[in-house]
């Protein structure tokens, strides 16, 4: 048994049991604990929002992203639409990042400029330009290539991976007292700001509402990279499937 801690108001604690929840078709928890989704958000858009509008807010909140910064999105995955759509929001100059040519085209669609990152000659020309970036690949990666875009005393900070990730050359944040830095999600207020920020801004993450039938093909597409950009299950088609 973890004995029981009391955290201050405003305090964090760490590695306590998980709220069990899930797919159950009822939850009951501290007042607390819940947070209120705005009438603008449709729940299906609100649920991603959760993780993927947090884990990227929470970083542009703490770094203090703001209208003119510059700022870089590394991967234009599901975390990746997401921070760009909110860095925009903040009135950010944002540029994306990505391996995959088919990607540009959802850049102009939302507004924002999307380089390959193996366009070596684009990487050359935003040398030392950007307030912030984020990375948002969800594996080991190189990260030198990104740091010397960054301008001095900026930071570059890692929300896709957990893994470890290629060997960083010190030489290249020393210089210019740069920073590699890391997040994960984030807490209930910020979750609650992100949530009314959407909802102020017209935002969301792209979604695909699928039944619980469909989850085995949805997973598969997950692994293969075909899916864009988040899955929401429709939780009515799970007592629909129990009734059957």
């Amino acid at each position: 048994m973890v004995p029981a801690a009391k955290v201050p108001e405003g305090g964090n604690m760490y590695g306590r049991d998980n709220t069990f929840g899930g797919y159950s078709d009822v939850l009951v928890v501290k007042e607390d604990f819940v947070l209120k989704i705005p009438p603008a958000l449709k729940p299906e858009v609100a649920a991603p929002i959760l993780c993927a509008g947090v884990t990227t807010y929470s970083p542009m909140k703490h770094w203090g992203v703001k209208a003119g910064d510059k700022v870089g999105i590394i991967g234009f995955g599901g975390l990746g639409d997401m921070a760009a759509k909110l860095a925009k929001a903040m009135g950010a100059d944002v540029t994306v990042f990505t391996t995959s040519p088919d990607k540009l085209g959802e850049g102009e669609r939302l507004g924002v400029k999307v380089v390959l990152e193996k366009d070596k000659e684009q990487l050359a020309a935003l040398a030392s330009s950007f307030d912030f970036m984020l990375s948002t690949i969800p594996e080991k990666h190189d990260v030198n290539p990104f740091i010397g875009l960054l301008k001095r005393d900026c930071a570059l900070v890692v929300v896709g991976a957990l893994e470890s990730l290629a060997p960083v050359n010190n030489q290249l944040l020393a210089f210019h007292r740069k920073s590699v830095a890391g997040s994960l999600i984030g807490n209930l207020a910020d979750t609650q700001e992100v949530l009314d920020f959407c909802a102020e801004h017209g935002i969301g993450p792209d979604i695909e509402v699928i039944a619980i039938q469909d989850i085995n093909d949805a997973y598969r597409k997950v692994e293969h990279g075909e899916v864009r950009f988040r899955y929401v299950i429709d939780m009515s088609t799970l007592k629909a499937n129990a009734d059957a």
